[in-house]
């Protein structure tokens, strides 16, 4: 049997304090990679108020520690 090498799983960094919201300049709460390795940032409203929608087309996410995005659960399912 061959071994194969599988790298790590990517994962996103949360937005910097200094990342603002890509649709509104409020500061970032959200940010998601999509398929093409594009990166979005959203606030705490619009990554909820869009959410389903973001799901369809992000690849990895990652969030403000303090922050609960609704789309995660939708990506679980």
């Amino acid at each position: 049997m061959t071994p194969t090498l599988t790298p790590p799983p990517v994962t996103a960094a949360p937005p910097a304090a200094d990342e603002r919201c890509d649709r509104c300049n409020a500061a970032g709460k959200l940010r998601i990679t999509l398929t093409g390795g594009s990166e979005l940032v959203f606030c705490g409203h619009h990554a909820n108020k869009y959410a389903e929608d973001l799901v369809k087309i992000t690849e990895r996410f990652a969030t403000e520690p303090d922050f609960s995005w609704r789309g995660a659960d939708l990506m679980a399912n």
